[in-house]
């Protein structure tokens, strides 16, 4: 998979559900960030929820040029 520059993201939870996370996290030796990536490729793979297609991973043809029009 190719590394794209990171967004922020603020989100509120729990004291509880921020311990269920460090808990979870810390098994695994992840970070709290990569925890939660982790999660969410995990739950969307097994829901067959698809992966965006970012601009970097389209193939060379199907990239819009600046000077002219697909």
């Amino acid at each position: 998979m190719t590394r794209h520059k990171t967004e922020a993201i603020n989100l509120r939870m729990s004291p509880e559900m921020k311990a269920m996370l460090r808990a979870a996290a810390e098994r695994e030796h992840r970070t709290l960030s990569n925890m939660i990536e982790h999660l969410l490729i995990d739950y969307c793979e097994r829901h067959a929820i698809p992966r965006p297609l970012l601009t970097e991973e389209r193939p060379a043809s199907n990239r819009r040029t600046s000077g002219g029009a697909l």
